[in-house]
């Protein structure tokens, strides 16, 4: 971590359950973050991925969810497109 992130990090004192200590001290012995305030900030980042997965997930169930049956005749069509359109491709490269 360089010396400009370390000025800019706000201290705190807290306590954690012990769950919560062995999963940050298994990052660090996985090589994942140097410290616990390392860890800590890896764990809260996955946090908000998962969060926001959640809310793109709601979203869209939202969206197709109170599509007019209009709406939902042309996400059809264009799924058919793309389908067609990427067949043969590999996705895996």
């Amino acid at each position: 971590m360089s010396t400009i992130a370390r000025l800019t990090r706000q201290k705190i004192s807290t306590t954690v359950a012990p769950r919560t200590l062995e999963y940050l001290e298994s990052l660090i012995a996985a090589g994942e973050a140097e410290n616990l305030a390392e860890a800590l900030d890896l764990a809260i980042d996955r946090l908000l991925v998962h969060e926001n997965r959640e809310r793109l997930a709601d979203a869209t169930t939202a969206y197709f969810d109170n599509m007019r049956d209009a709406e939902a005749a042309e996400e059809q069509r264009l799924e058919a497109a793309l389908s067609q359109t990427s067949e043969g491709i590999d996705f895996e490269r």
